[in-house]
């Protein structure tokens, strides 16, 4: 007897670290959405290794956290449904379905509103939001092509880039309605709020420049020259620095959300895309959507250190101990 405690005792000593590891490995868990495989792939953010791979519907293209942060909603785009995964663990917790074509989402600052670029059907759905159910308020039609999503920070408007009509509108969230379409250069993709609400930043992805909108006047003010391609944005964190991603020159640039200045430039192969940075400031994760990877920067030195084999044109990733998004 005495001999089946200790066996016992002994196998409970060498779980424990093992647990301890599972655990660990768990808090850093990053997500990536691979867009034509319709999967999502965890990776460990320590060993850089493949944890896990399961199907997630077709084309999962963009994610986000819900506001609260215990849940990450992957949007499945032509599976026309919502995916929550756990944001810690990767794993899933539930799904929505009969949300049509969502390719790009968006919670207004004040949580009040959900809002859904649908790419192929040419529409944008806002849902209103009660910190748990979504209920569909207003289908507007968009033509062409309705993209990426930003807010002010009031939420009195969400703003959408128009790819196929080389367009950006404003839409009005009290009254559900349009209140202004700019044009802005060919092919707009990513758009973000500068951090003083000022100024509207977009990637004009048919061109090389980030388009400078000042959107309570509803005027370009500036172009600030980037790479080939430019595309999508993700903030350093500290109400300063944001980052655009150029997939055809394979560069990121670095950008001054206060002097509105091209700052710097991480040479980065394979077609960068969304952008993922740790809560330090000092790593950031970049899908390739061309060559079936991810790349890990060390910012401080701005080199690529390893770049990790994922599935087909990967393109959200998320990690949930993330820096801020400003």
């Amino acid at each position: 007897m005495f001999r089946s405690i200790r066996r016992a005792a002994l196998s409970l000593a060498a779980a424990i670290p093992l647990l301890a590891s599972f655990q660990a490995a768990q808090a850093n868990v990053v997500v990536v959405l691979n867009s034509r495989d319709a999967t999502v792939q965890l990776l460990d953010q320590a060993t850089y290794k493949s944890l896990q791979t399961f199907p997630v519907g077709k084309e999962p293209h963009h994610l986000m956290p819900t506001p609260d942060n215990k849940s990450l909603i992957v949007a499945s785009s032509v599976g026309n449904e919502l995916v929550f995964l756990d944001p810690k663990s990767g794993q899933v917790q539930k799904h929505i379905k009969d949300i049509l074509d969502p390719y790009q989402i968006g919670f207004s600052p004040d949580q009040k509103w959900f809002v859904v670029t649908s790419l192929r059907l040419d529409r944008v759905d806002i849902y209103s939001y009660d910190g748990k159910d979504f209920k569909l308020s207003k289908r507007l039609p968009m033509p062409k092509l309705p993209s990426h999503i930003a807010f002010d920070a009031k939420s009195t408007t969400a703003f959408i880039t128009r790819q196929g009509s080389d367009q950006v509108s404003a839409i009005d969230l009290k009254t559900q309605t349009e209140k202004w379409t700019i044009p802005v250069g060919k092919l707009p993709a990513g758009i973000t709020m500068t951090p003083d609400d000022k100024y509207l930043l977009i990637g004009i992805m048919g061109s090389d420049y980030v388009e400078v909108v000042d959107w309570r006047t509803a005027k370009s003010v500036k172009q600030i020259k980037a790479g080939a391609g430019t595309h999508n944005f993700r903030a350093q964190g500290d109400n300063r620095l944001t980052y655009v991603s150029n997939r055809v020159s394979n560069t990121i640039n670095i950008i001054d959300q206060k002097t509105l200045e091209n700052v710097g430039t991480i040479n980065v192969p394979g077609g960068p895309d969304c952008m993922e940075i740790t809560d330090d400031g000092k790593t950031m994760w970049v899908t390739l959507r061309w060559i079936k990877k991810v790349a890990v920067i060390d910012l401080p030195s701005r080199k690529v250190i390893k770049m990790i084999p994922v599935g087909r044109s990967p393109h959200g990733v998320f990690f949930a101990n993330s820096s801020a998004r400003m």
